[in-house]
Formats: C-alpha cells, sequence, structure tokens
C-alpha cells in the first residue's frame, strides 16, 4: 500500500460519501497486498495521517475525518456493527429531543440487533446495547434523517427502551417526555 495509491482509490470513494472502512474492505480495495504488506501499509498510513484508526478493524480516511467530523462516530459505529440493525436511542437521543438535560458529550448510545460493547474512538466513545426486537418493529419505533448515518429513536421509542434496559429514568424531564 502505497501513499499516491491509497489516495488515488480512497478519495473518489469520499466524494460519494464513503470514508469508513474495516480492513477487510481495505483488503479488497488493495488485492496486490498480501497480509504483511496490507499490515504494514495500515500502520505506515496511520502514522502518516491518510488512515485514522477508529477501532479495532475500522479505519477512517484520514483527510475526510475533518471533513466530515458532523456525523463520523455514526459512520464508525455502523462500521463497527456491519449487517446489524443500529440506532441511536437512549441517553444520546433523548438529550436530542430534550427530554434529558444533560448533553453526553463525546458519546453515542446505540440500539442494535448485534452484540452489545463500548468502544473508544478518536471521535467519542460509542455504546451498543443489544435489542431482541424484530426488525419490523424496529423500523416502526425509528425514523430516518436524511444526510444522518443511523436511523433514531422516536421519543417514546427511546423512553421505553431507557426503562428497558434498566438505565436512570430520573434525570428525565416529565412534561418533555410526554409530548411526541
Amino acid at each position: 500500500m502505497k501513499r499516491m495509491d491509497l489516495l488515488y482509490r480512497l478519495s473518489p470513494l469520499e466524494r460519494k460519501g464513503i470514508f469508513v472502512y474495516s480492513r477487510r474492505e481495505l483488503e479488497k480495495l488493495f488485492p496486490e497486498d498480501d497480509e504483511k504488506a496490507m499490515e504494514k501499509g495500515l500502520q505506515r498510513m496511520c502514522k502518516d495521517g491518510l488512515l485514522v484508526r477508529a477501532a479495532r478493524g475500522v479505519y477512517v480516511f484520514g483527510p475526510a475525518a475533518t471533513r466530515h467530523r458532523g456525523w463520523m462516530i455514526e459512520h464508525v459505529a455502523q462500521a463497527l456493527r456491519p449487517g446489524e440493525f443500529n440506532y441511536v436511542s437512549l441517553e444520546s437521543i433523548l438529550s436530542e429531543y430534550g427530554v434529558i438535560s444533560q448533553i453526553p458529550m463525546d458519546r453515542l448510545t446505540v440500539m442494535t440487533t448485534g452484540a452489545k460493547g463500548t468502544h473508544q474512538t478518536p471521535f467519542g466513545v460509542i455504546e451498543f446495547t443489544h435489542t431482541r426486537r424484530s426488525i419490523p418493529d424496529l423500523l416502526d419505533r425509528t425514523l430516518a434523517v436524511e444526510g444522518r448515518p443511523l436511523r433514531i429513536a422516536k421519543k417514546q421509542a427511546a423512553i421505553q427502551d431507557l426503562r428497558r434496559v434498566g438505565r436512570n429514568v430520573d434525570m428525565m424531564d416529565m412534561d418533555e417526555a410526554e409530548d411526541e
């Protein structure tokens, strides 16, 4: 993996809105590199700032890391749970709705059909909480927002999620919680 090759292959993808990659995706973009060359190339590109290691096996195209900072943490969350249904819920979305007054700084709370877990990234902490709800039910309980990588929970769904997973409900503004 050479600097110019990386720029040549990833710059057009960034213009299409693709700038977060799993290691497997990078291996497909650089099929000429064997495993050892790929590992050394990834280390070198991270050291040079052309790639940012967001989490284990997830990389962000370095130049895009500053240009697309707004929803970067959600793009990384998507890459960490590919093939799973993920949506912003719990404290993160309830703060956006104004139901809780505390704003989670540098933390994104995500409900997922995948594994639970917490990931430290350069863009903030991502906390995944598992849900067993069916996909049709999840689609009814969430909204797609144009330009946003992840779906978001509807207000009442986020409140139900908060209660269901046993989180602190004392910080909720009950007047705001009632409005839809």
